[in-house]
């Protein structure tokens, strides 16, 4: 057959082809410079075909019916493979992009035909970063982020570390996506950020950027080392500052809302003494985002060790009848005064009292009841101490009682006992008739005479209570006397 009737009748065979039909696929991508492979589907047939024609949009590529016929500038880039009609075309340029048809003629079949779209890109290369500042502060900053590359049908992706950067309040995608813009930045946005970008035919992916975020001071913990409610006048305590920050803050300390002296993150208190307790604070400060927070105050409570207690009276000569205090009292800071008497808890009454926070013992009315022994244990969270003191109760005197003959006969000799109940023992002076007799308890007489007869009176006397009492006794004396020589 003749070449030009046979390119006739593939032109004319082309005219109209729709997509498709199997023999082809649909898309083909490729990058500049590759070699691309136009396979048909056909398998190969028992004898050649009769003949195989392929275009490029409306012009000729290359033609085969017993002799190639190749465009000439496709000369050395194409070859044809018969078997099946497929062609490989190398060294693609982006000019390549486009419709490719091929239509073949099987002997003694009826022709087929098939089309696809070539598509050829630049390959993605020099993929780069860039960030309008890196040195950021949590909640003032915002930064612009901007991707460049070379290549042809670009795609822009960002990445977070492994996961993609999508869109939010915060979070701007422009320009295509080869412009991020993250407002007011988190701690959580360093990074690092990467460009990905990519075409049908390659990718690549930039340089990582990673910002530093400045951020806080916050969550600042005030820590006291030992901790304890209360702390041992003379003892040492450790304070440690910390906080979320970065840069690492900068910290200050102050004493009931005061600013100390001292400065860093720990603070040594040493040989503490009651002035050192207050409410201790520490205030950490941010250089680069100039912001201040403090801790919540932590309580330091110093007390001394209990010493020296003791009980005083408010009387060193406690009298049946008279009020007295007795007052409990040591060195150091006292919480608790627990009294007692004779070793038992001590039992108030209307008659008996404590005030002044149980420091002080009140006996309104003293009794005999009311001599004892009695104790104060004075306390506090560090430490305890006790005191005695005994108490004895004067009185009296009282119940003044003369024992002795109501009667007694001329010449004998009789004896008047007096007591008293009384404390101290009271002193005791003897009366006749309302003349002074004698001093003592005991009163003895001999020899009695009918002049001995009369009313006894025996006063008792307490020297510490200044009272007396006394009570009479009548004595009768009978019988004649006797006379010198009678028998």
């Amino acid at each position: 057959m003749d070449i030009l009737p046979l390119l006739c009748i593939v032109s004319a065979a082309f005219t109209g082809l729709t997509k498709g039909a199997g023999v082809l696929p649909d898309v083909l991508n490729a990058a500049v410079g590759e070699t691309v492979m136009f396979t048909t589907t056909l398998t190969p047939p028992e004898k050649p075909f009769l003949s195989v024609g392929w275009t490029f949009g409306e012009k000729n590529i290359i033609t085969f019916s017993g002799l190639n016929v190749t465009a000439p500038e496709y000369e050395g880039r194409i070859t044809l493979f018969m078997s099946t009609a497929s062609l490989e075309l190398r060294n693609v340029a982006l000019h390549d992009s486009g419709e490719y048809s091929v239509i073949i003629f099987p002997l003694g079949e009826e022709f087929k035909t098939g089309n696809t779209r070539l598509n050829v890109y630049e390959p993605v290369s020099s993929v780069m970063a860039t960030a309008s500042s890196t040195d950021l502060v949590e909640f003032n900053s915002s930064v612009h982020l901007s991707c460049s590359s070379s290549g042809s049908s670009l795609s822009f992706l960002w990445l977070n570390g492994s996961s993609e950067v999508t869109a939010s309040d915060r979070v701007q995608l422009t320009d295509g996506g080869t412009i991020l813009t993250i407002l007011d930045v988190t701690r959580y946005d360093q990074g690092p950020f990467r460009c990905h970008v990519s075409n049908p035919v390659s990718d690549g992916t930039s340089d990582p950027i990673t910002f530093s975020i400045s951020y806080g001071p916050e969550n600042v913990i005030l820590t006291i080392s030992p901790s304890r409610e209360y702390h041992a006048e003379g003892s040492n305590i450790d304070l440690m500052c910390s906080a979320d920050s970065k840069p690492a803050a900068q910290f200050k300390w102050l004493l009931n809302g005061v600013l100390l002296s001292d400065t860093g993150p720990q603070f040594k208190l040493m040989n503490i003494q009651m002035s050192h307790s207050g409410n201790y604070s520490c205030q950490a400060f941010n250089s680069k985002t100039l912001r201040y927070e403090s801790s919540p105050p932590a309580i330091i409570s110093v007390l001394k060790r209990l010493s020296g207690a003791s009980v005083t009276s408010s009387t060193n000569v406690p009298i049946e009848g008279n009020s007295v205090n007795l007052t409990c009292d040591a060195a150091g800071y006292v919480f608790t005064r627990k009294w007692m008497k004779d070793g038992s808890d001590l039992i108030l009454s209307d008659n008996i009292i404590l005030y002044d926070k149980n420091r002080v013992l009140s006996f309104k009315s003293l009794t005999k009841k009311d001599s004892g022994e009695y104790s104060c244990t004075v306390s506090n969270p560090l430490s305890s101490d006790e005191a005695k003191y005994s108490m004895e109760v004067n009185y009296g005197p009282e119940n003044v009682q003369i024992t002795g003959p109501s009667e007694i006969h001329l010449t004998e000799t009789f004896t008047l006992t007096c007591s008293a109940e009384s404390r101290p023992p009271a002193t005791y002076t003897w009366m006749l008739n309302g003349i002074k007799i004698h001093n003592s308890a005991v009163f003895t007489k001999d020899n009695i005479q009918h002049s001995d007869s009369g009313i006894y009176t025996c006063e008792a006397m307490n020297d510490v209570t200044g009272r007396k009492l006394s009570a009479d006794h009548e004595l009768s004396v009978t019988g004649a006397p006797l006379f010198r020589g009678q028998v």
